[in-house]
Parts: structure tokens; sequence; C-alpha cells
């Protein structure tokens, strides 16, 4: 149809495996940062493997959209072509 959008296309497998490690590791570092800064309001710090352990759960939906970002880049680049 003319006036609707066209769906994004679901990131592949290889994209997603590519890019989870890097995701999982930047969420679980900010976890880890964010319960420093909460322990300013008395809440707890936690420990290396908690922050792994959320990291590793967070890094999903994480690496998710921003693999989803990294193909509508593909797609965009495609579309342009060659100058």
């Amino acid at each position: 149809m003319a006036g609707k959008p066209a769906m994004k296309e679901a990131p592949g497998w290889k994209l997603l495996a590519g890019l989870y490690p890097f995701g999982a590791g930047a969420a679980a570092v900010n976890l880890f940062f964010a319960s420093l800064i909460s322990s300013w309001l008395g809440w707890p710090v936690l420990t290396p493997y908690e922050s792994i352990a959320g990291g590793l759960v967070l890094g999903i939906p994480a690496t998710w959209f921003f693999a989803g970002h990294i193909k509508s880049l593909m797609i965009q680049a495609e579309k342009s072509g060659p100058h």
C-alpha cells in the first residue's frame, strides 16, 4: 500500500550472535555502575557475578533493539546504492 510504512525485517541470527557479547557486556557494566550509584541511597551493591548474570539477561533485549537498528541501516545503505 502506498501510505503504509514498510515493516522492518527481523535481524538475522548471525548479526544477533555477533552483537550479543557486546550487548551483554555493556548491560553488565552499566548494571554494576548503577548499583554503585544506588548505594548512595542505601541499596546494596551488586557483586560482579550478579552484574554479569543480570547483563546476560538484559543483554538479550538490548542486543535485539541494536541489531534491529543495524539491520535498518543496512537496508537503507542497500537502497541508496553506490554513488
